[in-house]
């Protein structure tokens, strides 16, 4: 599989001067106006929250749940550790902290999508992979991104995600097949190849949806999160999954890491103009810019992984200065839906919550 960014020369001269402000050779300008975020109103948080729940309570309908102490979806992982270094475009793009300046720690999750525990690896219900990053700042805090091994999601607003969750759980294929027939969305999800990577350093994650990335001039531009493997992406045919045993990603991570770090490109595909900015099923077209934003290198597992993975949370909104979200519902749907998911397993009940 190869990736269109290979062709992409990233941190041309055009680049930087789409990015202050200049004209670029489509002739969209960074000076134009900006679409403001949109806040949830007060009026419809109740009912985000509402959907949050029963978006957790679906994934553990469709995975026999809950398990005690697991994530809901994307159970089974496995932490590795190592340093993000980002790039002058990267602070070209965004004022944001960790895009400025020298090396600073990651933790990054891995996982496959099931919520099942003892989730086999080559299973078709493994996919898409997920990849969590957390860097941690020098001020003794942290931001997040979220991504996974599908470029694009399945449904547009909570509510069609959740109906999705619920129709898979159902088990009724004449009820599955309605909906997809017309959810065009859910049906290219559902259509995907399902495919078993080499490694979990050997596939490319998608941050799916939109932020807005400002920068010390005040420019803006939207852009989306894209992982791309250094080494490249390599999967395994069905006689190789086979042959594999049911952990065979977190025990390949693990050997792989001792040799060799593994790296990965945190590249950003820029929006025109014209594109969906609030939409995680609209894929943008290829041709569109896309930077590198810095390297990320991963050196180490941990030894108290299966503590540190239930302690840890990463939400798509954890974010910092010169990134805000845009008005994708589906940002504040998942927020909500780990922190349910993060609660129950710790067993947090609601008037324990922070106010």
């Amino acid at each position: 599989m190869r990736s269109h960014v290979s062709d992409v020369i990233a941190g041309s001269p055009g680049v930087a001067a789409f990015l202050l402000g200049l004209s670029i050779a489509t002739g969209a300008g960074a000076t134009e106006p900006v679409p403001a975020p949109v806040s949830v109103p007060a009026t419809q948080k109740g009912s985000t929250s509402a959907v949050a729940a029963q978006t957790v309570d679906a994934f553990d309908r469709l995975f026999q749940g809950p398990h005690a102490g697991a994530r809901a979806v994307h159970t089974k992982g496995i932490l590795a550790e190592g340093t993000f270094v980002p790039t002058e475009q990267a602070a070209l793009l965004s004022r944001a902290v960790h895009f400025h300046g020298p090396a600073i720690p990651v933790v990054v999750r891995f996982s496959n999508f099931s919520g099942l525990p003892a989730n086999v690896d080559g299973d078709a219900a493994s996919n898409p992979r997920g990849m969590s990053i957390k860097f941690v700042l020098p001020d003794g805090g942290d931001t997040d991104i979220v991504a996974h091994s599908y470029n694009g999601f399945p449904a547009a607003t909570p509510e069609d995600f959740l109906e999705f969750l619920r129709v898979l759980g159902s088990q009724d294929a004449s009820r599955i097949d309605r909906f997809l027939a017309t959810h065009p969305a859910a049906q290219t999800f559902a259509a995907a190849p399902n495919r078993s990577p080499q490694s979990y350093a050997r596939e490319f994650y998608y941050g799916v949806n939109a932020f807005r990335f400002t920068n010390d001039a005040g420019v803006s531009h939207y852009g989306r999160y894209r992982l791309e493997p250094i080494a490249g992406a390599a999967y395994l045919g069905p006689t190789d999954v086979a042959a594999k045993s049911r952990d065979y990603l977190a025990q390949e991570l693990r050997q792989r890491v001792r040799r060799e770090p593994a790296r990965f490109r945190l590249l950003i595909q820029l929006a025109r103009p014209s594109d969906p900015v609030n939409d995680g099923t609209m894929v943008w077209p290829d041709d569109r810019t896309v930077i590198n934003a810095g390297t990320l290198t991963l050196n180490r597992t941990v030894t108290d992984d299966a503590a540190r993975q239930r302690a840890l949370l990463f939400t798509p909104l954890n974010l910092v200065g010169g990134i805000a979200p845009s008005a994708d519902p589906m940002l504040v749907a998942r927020t909500r839906a780990y922190r349910v998911s993060f609660e129950r397993r710790h067993g947090i009940h609601a008037d324990e919550k922070d106010k």
